[in-house]
């Protein structure tokens, strides 16, 4: 069994809901999630990077009830999502006073109360082109980085739009190699995750187990094919689970199903399990910045 494992991209409480017109997109479930994440305790998980950010259900207090309750130890984020889910203080303020926001989420705390942000993220685009309001988002988040020197990990609509977001944040002298990209595997071209990978980033297998956007079993051959190219050291994984019926209470895959049943498929077609290692325990320590035992 692997142990000291990082979920990389997950959601401890996310609320959706009033966008999607559907209360399946509040995920605030606290009794089932603990649950679930004391089974992933059991399975060698040690680390959670809840991405939910500022205006889509962030809560800080609930998150450290959760690390009280289940000893897991959850990293939080600041920042905005993507349109339109957006709060209004996005129209409303200048790029610097976003940028603030942030540099005060990681460095004195969040909204008032002892845990800072470790991640700006998830930022995100839409399918087509970056919004204005977007670019806003990456702009301050971009200034944000360079203050703290965290990481930013991103949101891509169904993969796309991985080089704009790389794009822009490079143009505004953002360190690439501190950049996450989520969601790119959704793309299903394997050239498109190469060249992206080429650029510095780190390229996350999330959405795990939602085999509607993509099978578990092409997003298994990807990982192997990059892993055997000597790509591993890039490559990190989460499930990204958002709403109430992704819960395994509530008829879902839940957050065990990474391990429990999209790891057997990567040993099956021969991953090795170094590259595993490396994966779910040591590129997460790099980018969390621990040090191995």
């Amino acid at each position: 069994m692997i142990k000291d494992i990082t979920y990389m991209h997950e959601h401890v409480t996310i609320d959706l809901s009033k966008e999607k017109n559907n209360i399946d997109c509040k995920l605030d479930s606290f009794e089932e999630t603990k649950k679930e994440f004391l089974r992933l305790k059991e399975l060698g998980v040690t680390r959670i990077v809840d991405v939910t950010n500022i205006g889509i259900g962030r809560n800080v207090d609930y998150v450290m009830k959760m690390e009280e309750s289940t000893g897991l130890k959850i990293y939080m984020s600041t920042g905005y999502y993507k349109e339109p889910f957006l709060p209004k203080e996005v129209e409303e303020l200048n790029i610097e006073k976003l940028a603030q926001k942030m540099i005060d989420d990681i460095k004195i705390g969040i909204d008032g109360k002892k845990k800072c942000a470790t991640f700006i993220g998830e930022i995100g685009t839409g399918f087509e082109v970056m919004t204005e309001l977007e670019k806003k988002v990456f702009h301050a988040a971009a200034i944000a980085q360079k203050a703290t020197g965290v990481f930013i990990t991103t949101h891509t609509s169904l993969g796309k739009l991985g080089h704009e977001q790389l794009d822009f944040l490079e143009n505004l002298k953002t360190d690439l190699n501190k950049v996450i990209l989520g969601h790119t595997a959704l793309a299903n071209n394997l050239d498109y995750i190469r060249s992206l990978l080429k650029r510095g980033a780190y390229i996350e297998f999330d959405t795990i187990g939602k085999n509607s956007y993509l099978p578990d079993e092409i997003r298994a051959q990807f990982i192997k094919k990059l892993c055997d190219e000597g790509w591993s050291d890039k490559i990190i994984m989460s499930v990204d689970l958002t709403r109430k019926s992704h819960l395994k209470a509530n008829g879902g895959i839940g957050y065990a199903y990474l391990i429990e049943n999209f790891l057997p498929i990567l040993r099956k077609i021969g991953v090795q399990e170094t590259f595993l290692e490396k994966i779910l325990v040591e590129n997460p320590k790099k980018i969390l910045e621990i040090r191995s035992k």
